[in-house]
């Protein structure tokens, strides 16, 4: 039953659910030192005092301690889930009760609710918004170009995000600075590789059950993504096959250890397709006809359209649902199709998203992204802008020093030879 407040404070699926989703929160924030140094601070400096954050993420333990961050830097912040399925439920419960963040969010939303909430989102007037997958500021630019006054920038953590930023500054419609969170080295580097590497084979393993070893596993997509869930397949004895349209990214799979082919040859070989490419109908029509009896597909890409569900549907006599997050789509050609997760993002459906140790670098570039683009209102240009490089290497070094890692420093004399075009003898 949804639970919501007179004054529409929150819209989440139970409150009776916050003591579970405080226990979560409270242990995902033993892995997460670096976003608590931030937060410590942001507690002592107020940066965003006065200041109106809408964000739409993931409602996760991780993004709890994100959000919770920037109420402790005087943010007026409100949460909404940026994927139908990616909501835990007791996690929205939790902010809303201990933490008094405004949240709405439910796992298993519809479309109709999910985007009310992104209404909602910019009911608040945000001054900043944190986004993932780049749906708010795609609606503000679209429906309500009016509050773009509003808008100091914002900031953005995805791949499909980025280059939905990308396209919008190509039509001249971007006229505000965003910050590119994806590409920060600390970001990408690891979340997108240890981060989705792992928790794409944990959502897949939940949902199915399914041993992975001597399995042939096709990975669409050999980005940063792909390339941490390729090795990770190949590590618990898959045999991995990647598709790609990029020659350099082709060339890099092979030399990894993967056979590369394109997804009309790979469709009949795979056993467990996943794909990762923030692209549209990866796997379609003429892919589903030749796939074996009983292929599993799912997608850890952000939107759900990576894989053609519809033309499946349209080649099926039933679809069930034969475990949660599992449904047999029985194909008139007698054949079946297993679609985990419906398509949305395994990681988040059927498990439960990052590892909270990478997730602490990716929230601590968004917390000073948005961080940056308050100190620095009225001084960026409109258009992408990266996470600063002393920022970039700040979170690395908290990282270390929080395990208990410390890395070399240059001597003077070191330093006066890198400085030197002269010195090379």
């Amino acid at each position: 039953m949804t639970a919501t407040s007179p004054r529409l404070k929150h819209e989440v699926k139970d409150l009776a659910l916050a003591p579970l989703g405080r226990q979560r929160i409270e242990w995902a924030g033993r892995e997460m030192p670096v976003l608590k140094q931030i937060r410590d601070r942001f507690e002592k400096e107020k940066p965003f005092a006065g200041i109106k954050i809408s964000a739409c993420c993931h409602v996760t333990t991780e993004t709890a301690h994100l959000a919770i961050a920037l109420k402790a830097g005087g943010a007026d912040a409100i949460l909404i889930a940026s994927n139908p399925l990616s909501t835990q439920d007791d996690v929205a419960a939790s902010l809303v009760v201990d933490y008094g963040i405004p949240v709405f969010a439910i796992k298993g939303e519809d479309e109709a609710t999910y985007t009310r909430h992104v209404q909602i989102a910019l009911d608040h007037r945000p001054n900043i918004i944190v986004d993932d997958g780049c749906d708010v500021v795609a609606t503000l630019i679209q429906q309500r170009p009016h509050q773009i006054a509003d808008l100091i920038g914002t900031t953005e953590e995805t791949t499909t995000g980025i280059v939905r930023l990308q396209a919008m500054l190509k039509d001249g419609v971007l006229t505000f600075p965003a910050m590119n969170v994806n590409d920060a080295d600390t970001k990408h580097f690891f979340d997108n590789r240890y981060g989705t590497g792992q928790s794409t084979l944990d959502g897949i393993i939940r949902a199915t059950n399914v041993l992975l070893a001597g399995k042939t596993v096709v990975v669409a997509g050999y980005g940063w993504c792909g390339k941490g869930t390729a090795q990770r397949a190949s590590g618990m004895g898959a045999s991995v096959i990647v598709t790609e349209i990029d020659p350099v990214k082709g060339i890099e799979a092979v030399m990894d250890g993967f056979r590369v082919m394109p997804m009309a040859q790979a469709a009949a070989l795979g056993d467990i397709f996943i794909t990762v490419t923030g692209n549209k109908h990866v796997i379609r029509s003429e892919h589903f006809d030749v796939m074996k009896d009983g292929a599993m597909v799912c997608n850890s890409g952000h939107f759900d359209i990576e894989i053609d569900l519809k033309s499946l549907a349209s080649k099926a006599s039933e679809v069930k649902d034969v475990r949660p997050f599992t449904q047999e789509y029985k194909l008139k050609s007698g054949k079946s199709v297993v679609v985990l997760g419906e398509g949305r993002l395994i990681n988040l459906a059927a498990a439960e998203g990052h590892p909270s140790a990478v997730m602490d670098m990716s929230f601590a570039n968004q917390a000073m992204g948005a961080e940056f683009l308050v100190k620095n209102k009225g001084k960026l240009a409109a258009g992408i802008h990266s996470i600063p490089a002393d920022v970039d290497k700040e979170i690395a070094r908290l990282k270390l020093q929080a395990m208990g890692i410390t890395v070399d420093t240059l001597t003077q004399d070191q330093i006066n030879y890198s400085n030197s075009w002269t010195s090379g003898t």
